[in-house]
Order: structure tokens, then C-alpha cells, then sequence
């Protein structure tokens, strides 16, 4: 009985928060609360039908297919949209599911612009990091054989594993953040490929910007205490 009280208040004081703002905000706005993850889900299905068609393959690689041999202008101006193209190997719907439920909560807690920027940011670092790995080549740890400069890489996942990390981050649900990156190294460990060391990147990126929100923060909390120094912006008094 005590065990599993304790239990549930640590599930609470994990959870709550996060769940508390994320009812809160579909309660209160519904779906336009997350427009812009239907619109995300919306574009993701229409580009998986589009690419499984015979005349489909080609556009859709054409402007969302990234590839370490490629040149880097063309990697970075088709990465935005490569977020969006399913991973032809995987499933649709778990990348569905991953956007819904990901994106919708950084949505609703982090606002549509912080997501999208995190997102990019996480799938950028994916992205650059295959062509270094491909550089430094299979003899190193981080490095990557040069078949891999061929993969098709596509869809949302490493997006999904930065936005993840970072809610977890600002809603202190720390237990959950640590199971998602101890879940992406099991995942380099079992499978070592490609996608895998993509995430883990994706994570270390996530976690500079964690570092450099929480310096900010901390920051910004000392300036604004009374007698931190700063002044008012009022005009000196005169006797």
C-alpha cells in the first residue's frame, strides 16, 4: 500500500506539471491548440502517399531527401522538409504517433516557434554529423563507412528525441529525460547504425541548449532579486 502511494506521488511529481498544462491547453483551446502538429501530421501522411506513388519517388526525393554525399548547400536547404518525410524502411504511423504526441506537447509547452526551432536544431545536428563521421570514416568512434554517405535520411525522429529531451528538461521530469537518452544509447548498443548515432547527437545538442537556457535563467533569477545591484531605470533623487 505505502508502495504504491509512493509510487504514484512519484508519478505525480513527474508528470504532473507536464499533464496539468497539457489539459489545460486542449480544455481551453482544443485543436487549435496544436495547429500546427495537425498541420505537421497532415504533411507527413500527404508525403509518405506521395512517394509510394510510381510519378511520387522522385519529387519527393528531389526536395526532401538528405544524403551525406550530397553537397551541403543542398543538404541544408532540403533538410527542413526532410523532417517531414517518413523513413521508407519504418512504419508511417509510428512517425505519425511520434509527431502527434511529441510535437503536440512541445506545442503547448514550448510554443510553435521554440518547437520548430528545436526540431530543426536537433535534425541539423543529425544531419551534419553524418557527413563528419563519414569523414573521419569507419577506424574511429564516431566515425561512419562510407556506405552510409549513400542512406537515404529522412523523417522525425531526431526531432522527436531533442523535443523530448528539452520538455522533459523544462517541466523537471527528469527521470523521463534520462529513460529517453538511456533508450537511444540501448538503441546504438543494439543496433549500431546510422539513425541511432543521429539520435545521440540530436541529444547532445538538446542538452547545450538545456545548459545554456538553465545559465540564462539563473541569470536573469540574480539580476531581478532586490539589492543584486541593478538599477531601476528611475532618475537619481535630489535633496
Amino acid at each position: 500500500m505505502r508502495a504504491g502511494r509512493a509510487l504514484c506521488g512519484a508519478a505525480r511529481r513527474e508528470w504532473g506539471p507536464l499533464a496539468g498544462a497539457v489539459r489545460g491547453a486542449l480544455v481551453e483551446r482544443r485543436w487549435r491548440a496544436v495547429a500546427m502538429t495537425l498541420a505537421a501530421v497532415c504533411l507527413t501522411g500527404l508525403l509518405h502517399v506521395v512517394q509510394n506513388q510510381p510519378w511520387g519517388m522522385g519529387p519527393v526525393r528531389v526536395l526532401g531527401a538528405v544524403r551525406a554525399e550530397d553537397p551541403l548547400w543542398l543538404a541544408l536547404a532540403r533538410t527542413p522538409l526532410s523532417l517531414f518525410v517518413p523513413a521508407p524502411d519504418l512504419p508511417v504511423w509510428g512517425a505519425l504517433a511520434q509527431i502527434l504526441v511529441v510535437f503536440g506537447t512541445a506545442e503547448i509547452c514550448l510554443g510553435r516557434r521554440r518547437t520548430l526551432m528545436i526540431a530543426y536544431l536537433a535534425t541539423l545536428a543529425g544531419t551534419l554529423y553524418a557527413r563528419i563521421g563519414v569523414a573521419l570514416g569507419p577506424g574511429i568512434p564516431l566515425g561512419l563507412p562510407d556506405a552510409d554517405a549513400r542512406i537515404v535520411d529522412t523523417g522525425p525522429s531526431a526531432a522527436v528525441v531533442g523535443l523530448a529531451v528539452y520538455v522533459c528538461f523544462v517541466h523537471r521530469a527528469r527521470f523521463t529525460g534520462v529513460l529517453v537518452i538511456v533508450a537511444m544509447v540501448a538503441e546504438v548498443a543494439v543496433k549500431d547504425n546510422l539513425a541511432g548515432k543521429e539520435h545521440l547527437v540530436a541529444i547532445a545538442a538538446v542538452l547545450v541548449l538545456c545548459a545554456c537556457t538553465g545559465r540564462r535563467d539563473r541569470r536573469r533569477a540574480q539580476e531581478s532579486r532586490p539589492g543584486s545591484g541593478t538599477r531601476s531605470g528611475a532618475p537619481p533623487i535630489r535633496s
